[in-house]
């Protein structure tokens, strides 16, 4: 049996954009501070490069606009380019309004910068929650054809529990979405994250390996892993903050390269849009783009 593919996703935002510092850094001092997010993607398109892997980069638009050279150097190594919203505002922050504004202003840039089409979604911080799933409907309505803004997980800025673990789709009159959940693993009432980003670094790596494996060997199912640019920079400036974000920010940011380089190692990846579209729910589904560079 062909080992599964899993979607390798990279959310391309700078240290000073992460919702733990909301309150602490202005968005109106960002421009004044110092970026690190086009060396540092950089250098993860390296590190996908040595291991012969394409992913999808969720690209904010607040960054898109300011380099949009790095935005062309992610779609022409063959990634696929979709989007992170503009501002990395919070969708339940935000009024429906707010959030189609900021949704169309990040598609453009995103857009103009890769000359590619945008057909995927993340929302910062997974901020589609219960107080937000008319995010969904907004998404359709804009013509998205995937969205994977749900983590399926209790969580104090994020979650939904009770949504299913595994990719589906939404439909409404006005059209359909397919979700991509964050991935977990079941176990016994409760889900548990093994999906990337902080989970990667403060734990130890056998936990993502044994949960990748779990939902590969056993659900047979892909798992959809993802990552930050600055979370492969152990020396990004220090901002301060409280001393529970600074855990969750700068804990094990040193050892997160070598992990990732293991994952690669340890199991298959692929772009979003390739996984979503070889799960037997999707096959049939003619409307899922699927462009032909990210299949093999």
């Amino acid at each position: 049996m062909d080992p599964i593919v899993n979607a390798m996703t990279i959310d391309v935002e700078d240290y000073f954009h992460v919702s733990v510092f909301d309150g602490v850094v202005p968005r109106q001092r960002w421009p004044d501070l110092e970026s690190r997010v086009c060396a540092n993607t950089d250098r993860l398109l390296i590190i996908l490069e040595e291991a012969d892997v394409k992913a999808t980069f969720f690209v904010l638009g607040w960054v898109a606009e300011r380099w949009p050279q790095l935005v062309r150097r992610i779609a022409e190594r063959g990634h696929e380019i979709a989007s992170h919203g503009y501002g990395h505002r919070l969708v339940y922050d935000q009024t429906p309004r707010e959030f189609r504004e900021d949704l169309r202003r990040a598609k453009g840039v995103v857009e103009d910068a890769a000359s590619v089409t945008v057909f995927g979604y993340r929302a910062p911080s997974y901020s589609v929650t219960p107080r937000s799933l008319w995010a969904l409907d907004i998404l359709i309505e804009e013509g998205f054809r995937y969205d994977a803004s749900i983590f399926p997980v209790h969580h104090d800025r994020y979650g939904i529990p009770v949504s299913a673990r595994h990719a589906y789709r939404i439909e409404r009159e006005s059209g359909a979405l397919w979700e991509a959940p964050a991935s977990t693993v079941r176990c016994g009432a409760m889900n548990l994250p093994i999906a990337g980003g902080g989970y990667f670094r403060i734990l130890p790596y056998g936990w993502t390996r044994w949960g990748i494996d779990r939902l590969n060997r056993v659900e047979r199912r892909p798992a959809i892993f993802y990552l930050h640019p600055w979370e492969i920079d152990p020396d990004q400036p220090r901002l301060d903050a409280s001393m529970l974000s600074r855990f969750r920010h700068y804990r094990n940011l040193d050892k997160t390269e070598s992990r990732l380089r293991a994952l690669l190692r340890d199991f298959r990846f692929g772009p979003m849009l390739s996984v979503l579209a070889l799960t037997s729910d999707a096959r049939q589904d003619s409307s899922l783009p699927l462009p032909l560079p990210y299949l093999w």
